[in-house]
């Protein structure tokens, strides 16, 4: 059927050529039919692609009709006074059909309340005003011609041709706020299908201007707007052939994908979608989220006026999905190979974003757990200082007093001097003890004061540079104060040290940490729970922890911390 569509179509134009060289009345009647041949042609066989291509689309039939519309024009050349009458009645007919198929594209139907108004609107003043200039005899060897009027029939056309050109501006300014809308780039081939849409209908409408106030250079404009009308369906098929190539790019993607299964898939279905703002997101039930490919939580998807998204499933669930500009919805078929080519990639790398997730999620309760730690230690030392410490504290001062009463009897003056010397001990017992819990100097001081009186209580002589920009965090300041806490106390017990060094600095977003020793080099975190918690505090806070022999003798804590 299509076939015979075209071979008609293609005998229209052939047959408008046959009138146009047996009529006596027009000029260069060769050009005139090739004019409409251009028109003509293209429509049809475009248009005959387009249903074959697309058959759910209704722009297909539309393009035919178009074409057909425009290959019964011709009939006004006709010396037969019916067909001539007939192709009088019809001339506005496809100035209103080419605003529908252009407003229509690219799924044939107008889905905008602007766009089936100004429609509507065109096909009454193309067929209304027109039967009425014929009424009234704008052409007098019409057969309709009821009360030959020939002053009222021109300004029914003036009326006409002024508003038909109206509606053909207002259709390309629709056009073009829809293209900016859609965010359609200028690479697209769906883009050039528009400007060539806009292009005909500001030359149809500039055409009809040019007759109406009758320039002398009317014919050149004729021959111009023609051009632009008959380029349109070729910019189309253009589009459907771009389609195609793009769709068999999607080969080339399933080899790129099978040969680095395990890469980032934005890139290579940006690639084939020809869209570099691509977005692609994954869903995981486990926690009922949506994630990027590295498991961090985003957004759920939204559509908008730009962007579009495809919601891709695996078994009746959702597993991904993708968000691009909103032209690709002129081509479904590239979008669903697309989408076919990747489903197990998507689903292998939905399911790296879960593990992703898994182990942020590990990460984000392993801080919380030594937050909670962090925040009982501290509240654990509060208690201590403000209860039993100054209970010893008020004690101690009392058995001073007794003390110095007790000047009448040396044997309970020596006892209870024992006794407050007892308690002193107890005091600095149980301080080193809340100041091992937790260093309460931190929070009223800040690390570099922490870390003097860390210095300060060191068996071997500690050289101390505090090199901060600013005050970390407090949870970064405790455990650089840990890894110095628990590195001196390393050197102290099994260093064999003669001195250490320790530095404290800022590096871009990380606070780093070295304590160095020149002792006898011999340290294995796997053999103390020491520097093996320090570690994990360190790694908690996504930081990380060296240790290794220093130059020349000697060993090196190194840590970095981020501060975010």
């Amino acid at each position: 059927m299509l076939w015979a569509v075209t071979v008609t179509g293609i005998g229209m134009g052939a047959a408008a050529l046959v009138l146009a060289l047996a009529s006596e009345q027009l000029d260069r009647p060769a050009l005139r039919a090739f004019l409409v041949g251009w028109i003509v042609v293209p429509y049809i066989v475009s248009g005959a692609i387009a249903w074959w291509r697309r058959p759910d689309s209704a722009l297909g039939p539309l393009m035919l009709a178009t074409g057909f519309a425009m290959g019964l024009t011709p009939l006004q050349w006709s010396v037969d006074p019916w067909l001539h009458s007939i192709g009088q009645l019809l001339d506005m007919l496809p100035a209103a059909m080419f605003l529908h198929v252009f407003l229509a594209f690219p799924t044939g139907r107008l889905t905008r309340t602007a766009d089936r108004i100004l429609v509507v609107a065109c096909y009454g003043i193309a067929l209304g005003l027109q039967l009425v200039k014929t009424l009234v005899g704008a052409d007098p060897s019409s057969r309709f011609v009821t009360a030959a009027n020939p002053g009222l029939a021109g300004v029914v056309e003036g009326v006409q041709l002024s508003l038909v050109a109206t509606l053909l501006l207002a259709g390309t300014w629709l056009l073009y706020r829809r293209g900016r809308a859609t965010g359609r780039s200028a690479r697209h081939p769906a883009a050039l299908v528009a400007d060539s849409f806009g292009l005909a209908l500001v030359m149809l409408a500039v055409l009809y201007v040019a007759g109406l106030a009758s320039w002398p250079a009317t014919d050149t404009v004729r021959l111009v707007a023609f051009a632009a009308l008959g380029l349109a369906p070729l910019a189309f098929l253009f589009a459907l052939l771009s389609a195609r190539l793009a769709r068999g790019a999607v080969a080339g993607l399933l080899i790129e994908l099978r040969a680095d299964p395990s890469k980032d898939l934005r890139g290579p279905l940006a690639r084939a979608l020809r869209d570099p703002a691509l977005e692609v997101t994954y869903w995981l039930p486990q926690f009922t989220r949506w994630a990027d490919e590295n498991g961090r939580p985003v957004a759920a998807p939204q559509p908008d006026e730009r962007r579009a998204v495809r919601i891709l499933d695996r078994d009746g669930a959702p597993m991904a999905a993708l968000t691009f500009e909103r032209a690709l919805e002129d081509e479904p078929e590239l979008v669903d190979a697309v989408a076919a080519a990747a489903t197990i990639a998507l689903e292998n790398a939905r399911l790296r974003a879960e593990l992703n997730a898994r182990l942020q999620e590990l990460q984000g309760s392993r801080v919380r757990v030594l937050e909670v730690g962090r925040l009982e230690r501290q509240q654990l030392e509060r208690n201590l200082h403000d209860g039993a410490q100054q209970r010893l504290v008020a004690l101690s001062l009392e058995l001073g007093l007794l003390h110095e009463s007790a000047a009448t009897d040396p044997k309970l003056r020596a006892r209870l001097g024992q006794a407050k010397s007892e308690v002193s001990t107890s005091l600095s017992e149980l301080r080193d003890v809340a100041r091992g819990i937790y260093p309460a100097v931190l929070t009223g001081h800040g690390l570099e004061v922490a870390l003097e009186s860390l210095a300060a209580r060191a068996t071997v002589p500690v050289r101390l540079e505090v090199n901060l920009r600013s005050r970390p965090p407090e949870n970064v300041e405790v455990a650089a104060y840990y890894v110095v806490s628990e590195a001196l106390t390393n050197i102290d017990k099994h260093a064999a040290a003669t001195s250490a060094a320790v530095t404290v600095t800022h590096r871009g977003a990380r606070v780093v940490i070295d304590v160095d020793d020149d002792g006898c080099g011999r340290v294995d975190p796997a053999k103390g729970s020491g520097l093996r918690g320090l570690i994990d505090r360190v790694q908690a806070l996504a930081g990380e922890v060296t240790i290794e022999a220093a130059q020349p003798a000697g060993t090196r804590v190194h840590a970095e911390i981020p501060c975010s």
